[in-house]
């Protein structure tokens, strides 16, 4: 089984920057790991994933050149830096784990990721 734990949102103004983490356990070998997030009244959206050896990483559109998305195997860590951040940003972020293993293209389906943590808020204020 894997477990996921986010932790690293807050609130802050418009043009500011948040480092989201996620902690992993269990079995994460080859497995890519995304970030997706929630805004109230909307569906889940993908953010950025990322392959288990990072040589294969997709962003949203809307988040092109203000996130990147890295991990640590060892560490077992998976991070989301954002910076420039807008209003339209907040949301709650979760991370994810995919179902298939050891892929070369991650998928941009949240449907393809099957283990999810908690979550964590981020507020962007204009």
């Amino acid at each position: 089984q894997v477990q996921l734990v986010e932790s690293g949102g807050g609130s802050v103004q418009a043009g500011g920057s948040l480092r989201l983490s996620c902690v992993v356990s269990g079995s994460t070998g080859g497995r890519c790991m995304g970030w997706f997030r929630q805004a109230p009244g909307k569906e889940r959206e993908g953010v950025a994933t990322i392959s288990f050896g990072g040589g294969n990483l997709n962003y949203a559109d809307s988040v092109k050149g203000r996130f990147t998305i890295s991990r640590d195997n060892a560490k077992r860590t998976l991070w989301l830096q954002m910076v420039s951040l807008k209003p339209e940003d907040t949301a709650m972020y979760y991370c994810a784990a995919s179902r298939t293993t050891w892929l070369t293209n991650c998928p941009k389906e949240e449907a393809e990721f099957d283990y999810w943590g908690q979550g964590t808020q981020v507020t962007v204020s204009s």
